[in-house]
């Protein structure tokens, strides 16, 4: 990807969102593979990871894995990827963040306390 100024990368990076939010894996992992960098984050701090952790969309978050997503770089207000996905309840991307060694008390509330909370705590043990 040839070198880009503030604006043209701010675009790409809320198209890539978009991508993780809706689950069109092939064409985000695309966006990645021709060298949007993977951990981006956009205005709110969230990555495409935490977006396609949340959203539910697991062939996104493995590709995303497999290209070396950080699967601990929370958001802005300290939210992690598998905190996410285990309040909304995506048992198959928590079991993937937690095998890629995502940090079960990281971020508020940390996914250790989001499954207290909503009686999942038989994610982790």
């Amino acid at each position: 990807m040839p070198e880009l100024n503030a604006e043209q990368l701010a675009t790409l990076t809320e198209m890539a969102m978009g991508l993780a939010r809706r689950g069109e894996t092939a064409e985000l992992l695309e966006f990645v593979d021709h060298g949007l960098p993977v951990n981006v984050q956009d205005a709110a701090g969230n990555t495409a990871l935490m977006l396609a952790a949340y959203n539910g969309h697991a062939d996104a978050v493995r590709g995303l894995i497999d290209r070396g997503a950080d699967v601990d770089l929370r958001n802005a207000r300290d939210q992690s990827p598998i905190a996410g996905a285990v309040f909304k309840g995506e048992d198959e991307i928590v079991r993937m963040l937690r095998d890629a060694g995502a940090d079960l008390d990281a971020g508020t509330p940390s996914a250790r306390a989001a499954a207290q909370m909503f009686g999942r705590a038989h994610l982790f043990a």
